[in-house]
């Protein structure tokens, strides 16, 4: 358990500073999903490796022991891991679960709230126009989802800008973007180090979005025209909500839309799902080693009282699996051996 403990916390830290550069590069739509999974993966990987981690130390515990029936003295000896490192695993662990709850919980509101902004909106068709001077179109998730657009946007665009303004806010809904972002806010709030995916994750989005809006409309220059007067005119508007057609990085979106469609990368997919398998096995390797390594310490608990012939202490009314007869005794040995 030694090394393999360590990995997905190193996979995590290399994703998390090489896939939002890379990513961007790549299609928008397989990016994205590609990003989704690296963030459950090392979420999971992360928070598995600091409880290992942190059991080491609690394990250490009287008490902990003495309810496992494991020897303190020979986890102590065979566990090379540190108590000032289990306690910072367990700080570190403790605050990412408090943190994931809150992420949790806001997001629930957001949704609910979501749900009751569509529910309030006039009409039921899937486009709300409110009479607004401020420049504002974005997406509403729902059952279903509703398309708000400003009487300010609409005046700013021609049709054609209408019609892809119309088709990226569809792509949203329909791609059901709002599970993403999501995802990889709950990923961020249980490890800080994959904030910088839920940031690439959000412009992907957008760039997903641009991209079938593009081929709805089937002129590039019209969408990325869109974005960017969309964009001019809500320059001097509030900050605006998500999935909003002005969100994102909102130059490098023109310049993407301006350049031909990116091309397919069979590469960098490849090596990412070879460091999420490399730390889902280094997990799996760690917490078995770290099974063996109970297993021997409750096996040494055993014999010590065995070989003095001492009795378990009295409020133990029933024996525990742990405790060995001779023939456990010498089938623990050929497997040692």
């Amino acid at each position: 358990m030694l090394f393999s403990v360590y990995v997905p916390v190193l996979v995590t830290a290399a994703l998390a500073a090489l896939a939002p550069p890379i990513a961007r590069r790549l299609p928008p739509r397989p990016a994205a999903w590609a990003l989704v999974c690296v963030a459950l993966v090392t979420a999971v990987g992360w928070s598995g490796s600091l409880a290992l981690l942190a059991f080491t130390g609690v394990a250490q515990i009287p008490q902990i022991a003495r309810e496992g029936h494991w020897s303190v003295a020979v986890l102590r000896a065979e566990d090379p891991v540190s108590l000032a490192v289990a306690a910072g695993s367990a700080l570190a662990l403790a605050t990412g679960i408090v943190s994931l709850g809150v992420a949790a919980v806001r997001q629930v509101r957001h949704l609910v709230r979501a749900r009751q902004e569509c529910a309030d909106l006039p009409g039921r068709a899937e486009l709300a126009v409110v009479d607004d001077e401020v420049p504002l179109a974005f997406a509403l998730p729902g059952a279903p989802g509703r398309i708000v657009v400003s009487r300010g946007m609409l005046r700013c665009l021609d049709d054609d800008g209408r019609a892809a303004l119309l088709a990226h806010e569809r792509a949203h809904l329909a791609g059901r973007h709002h599970l993403f972002q999501g995802l990889w806010r709950l990923a961020a709030a249980l490890n800080p180090l994959l904030r910088p995916l839920a940031t690439a994750g959000g412009f992907l989005l957008e760039r997903w979005a641009d991209e079938e809006a593009a081929a709805r409309v089937g002129d590039r220059r019209v969408v990325a025209h869109a974005v960017g007067r969309a964009a001019l005119a809500s320059a001097a508007a509030s900050r605006p909500p998500a999935l909003a057609a002005t969100g994102g990085a909102v130059p490098q979106r023109v310049k993407a839309l301006l350049a031909p469609p990116p091309t397919r990368r069979r590469l960098p997919f490849a090596a990412g799902g070879l460091l999420l398998v490399l730390c889902c096995a280094s997990l799996a390797n760690a917490a078995s080693d770290n099974d063996r390594l109970l297993d021997h310490a409750q096996w040494a608990r055993c014999v010590e009282y065995t070989d003095t012939a001492a009795s378990w202490p009295a409020d133990h009314d029933v024996r525990p699996r742990s405790c060995c007869t001779d023939r456990e005794r010498h089938e623990h040995g050929a497997r040692e051996s």
